[in-house]
């Protein structure tokens, strides 16, 4: 059933932490191994089983409200938000150096790198907006 709790841990992690937390995260694990033993003893294979239970437990947005927690969507997080970032530096200073490779090997007596250039750099500039929007809301 290691399955299982790997799940429900999953679920839980964007959560926090504490005793009522891990009430209800033991408590749902217990019912689900039950149903999962209940299915078993039907005739099906402990995976398929296990499939069932999980496809049938949904998701946890009924959990959070019962438990009167505040919606944590996964788009909160300043890390994804610093990866986001450091993805677009990378990625627009490489299409502006293959930009200004076409332009010197194919042009070189004109000048126009700098037009992509410029509507490529709107890209990290967002993300960094994005990060400190994010950075923000941690603090309020």
């Amino acid at each position: 059933m290691k399955r299982l709790t790997a799940y429900i841990n999953k679920l839980f992690e964007e959560l926090p932490r504490g005793d009522q937390t891990e009430k209800v995260k033991e408590e749902i694990i217990r019912d689900l191994e039950e149903k999962v033993a209940d299915l078993v003893e039907e005739g099906k294979s402990e995976e398929d089983a296990i499939n069932k239970v999980i496809v049938e437990f949904g998701d946890i947005d009924e959990i959070k409200q019962e438990m009167d927690l505040p919606d944590f969507p996964n788009n909160h997080k300043p890390e994804l938000a610093r990866l986001n970032l450091g993805y677009s530096l990378w990625g627009s200073g490489l299409i502006i150096a293959l930009v200004l490779f076409i332009n010197y090997y194919y042009t070189p007596h004109i000048i126009w790198f700098i037009y992509p250039a410029f509507a490529v750099a709107w890209w990290p500039l967002s993300m960094f907006y994005h990060l400190h929007r994010k950075k923000l809301e941690g603090k309020g």
